[in-house]
């Protein structure tokens, strides 16, 4: 598949009906979530047969992405119902519902202390079960948040035995490429993009911000 057909297809997946600006759902672009996919497949060979997950899936964009690049099952998982609601239609509207499914539960559970941490209880049933991660995270601007982004990026870890391809914002990048070495993976910078965030939230003052962010390929280094 082109590029310009997968984006096109993209663009008629539907978004959040209720977005929840304390989980930071923002919708991934069909520009962007077609160029994440298209260069996983076609320059790495991550998605064609392979089995893939898709942590906080949201509306379900990049298992959709995933799934129309060739992946032989996609797990997407979303600790909101309504977004997988949302999700599932999607899927189901692409024709694509024996590819990918659908799992709520919460990548991250708030410790004693009140920080976050990964849901080991969940994430040990699933370790190195996958070849492939997708994710678009949390930024972690939200109060509660703090350091979200990275525990999502270490659970990808956790369940991905091949690579890993995230969304993060600039700023982190070196920050991430050393937090990355510490749990044995080598870290690259695919590139550089803009996350458009449109006027959705009531604090918004802005029609749209253009938000720097890095396209990250996690692999495991080689011993």
């Amino acid at each position: 598949m082109k590029l310009k057909q997968l984006e096109g297809y993209l663009g008629d997946v539907a978004v959040f009906k209720e977005p929840k600006a304390q989980l930071e759902q923002y919708p991934t672009t069909a520009h962007l979530a077609s160029r994440i996919l298209y260069t996983a497949e076609t320059t790495y060979g991550d998605i064609d047969g392979k089995a893939v997950v898709d942590l906080g899936c949201g509306c379900g964009v990049l298992a959709i992405a995933a799934g129309m690049m060739g992946a032989s099952h996609v797990l997407g998982a979303d600790i909101d119902a309504g977004a997988l609601e949302t999700a599932q239609a999607n899927i189901d509207e692409f024709g694509l519902g024996d590819t990918i499914d659908l799992v709520q539960g919460s990548i991250c559970n708030e410790n004693d202390t009140g920080s976050l941490s990964v849901n080991k209880g969940l994430l040990l049933r699933m370790e190195q079960a996958f070849d492939t991660a997708i994710l678009n995270p949390p930024f972690g601007t939200k109060p509660g948040n703090k350091g979200i982004d990275v525990l999502f990026l270490q659970a990808a870890c956790m369940l991905a035995r091949g690579a890993i391809y995230s969304l993060h914002k600039t700023s982190t990048r070196d920050y991430l490429v050393r937090k990355a070495q510490t749990w044995g993976f080598e870290c690259e910078v695919l590139a550089e993009l803009n996350f458009d965030i449109p006027m959705m939230y009531k604090f918004h003052k802005k029609k749209s911000v253009d938000v720097k962010v890095d396209l990250l390929r996690l692999y495991k280094k080689q011993t």
